[in-house]
């Protein structure tokens, strides 16, 4: 069986090796070796002409947008936040035309973290910028207990309450077009979201490249290989 090639979204940012300090893509290594313990190859997208995004797409099997900064307001017509982050426009750009890409086609697509926020609102969604509890300290995974909504793709992945590695302080506020909420935190936090109807599409508020449970990776793996 040939193994699904999955894209897997990149930072920007600048990096020291050696006696070399310069700007690079970067990809914490958790989620190429998710990608890899899940049964596929995974394959670097770095931020690129969105115009791209299309004929980018139709090259892979199944898409992973990443974590990391936070969406810019401005994308979901909100002003910022005190305690939001600087934008990644670039990443912003290029992942949103990789989203649009990934369901136009129909391929699998795991958004995680940023990425699921991104999926909400490449949809029409908003965002809450700011909530507490779900970061341990600066740099430090937390754990938290996260419920599935039964009869939901999520739920037949994780069919149990887990506990999952978090790291962030935004949230889904409304809902994008077509999304519905398949798990949730104690606190009613949104855990991950679906879109039924239009294939393998999942987003998760947290952060399964940094824990041993494949199972959400799995799914997605499992469904490039089947198309």
């Amino acid at each position: 069986m040939t193994q699904p090639l999955i894209g897997v979204s990149t930072y920007l940012d600048t990096a020291s090796w050696g006696v070399w300090q310069l700007p690079a893509a970067l990809l914490p290594l958790g989620y190429p070796r998710l990608v890899q313990a899940a049964g596929g190859i995974a394959a670097m997208l770095p931020p690129d002409d969105p115009e791209r995004a299309a004929r980018t797409v139709a090259r892979l099997d199944g898409l992973v947008v990443a974590g990391g900064p936070d969406v810019e307001p401005v994308r979901y017509g909100a002003a910022p936040h005190p305690r939001t982050g600087p934008p990644a426009r670039e990443r912003d750009t290029w992942e949103l035309a990789l989203i649009d890409a990934a369901l136009d086609s129909g391929i699998p697509l795991l958004g995680i973290c940023r990425g699921m926020q991104l999926l909400n609102v490449a949809l029409g969604g908003t965002l809450v910028q700011h909530m507490e509890g779900h970061a341990k300290a600066p740099g430090v995974f937390s754990h938290h207990p996260v419920a599935p909504v039964p009869d939901t793709l999520y739920a037949g992945l994780v069919p149990e309450v887990s506990s999952v590695p978090t790291y962030h302080h935004q949230s889904v506020d409304r809902l994008g077009t077509g999304l519905i909420a398949s798990a949730h935190a104690d606190d009613g936090t949104v855990e991950a979201v679906e879109l039924p109807g239009r294939g393998w599409v999942l987003g998760v508020q947290w952060h399964p490249e940094m824990g041993e449970d494949t199972r959400v990776m799995s799914g997605l793996v499992g469904a490039a290989t089947a198309r």
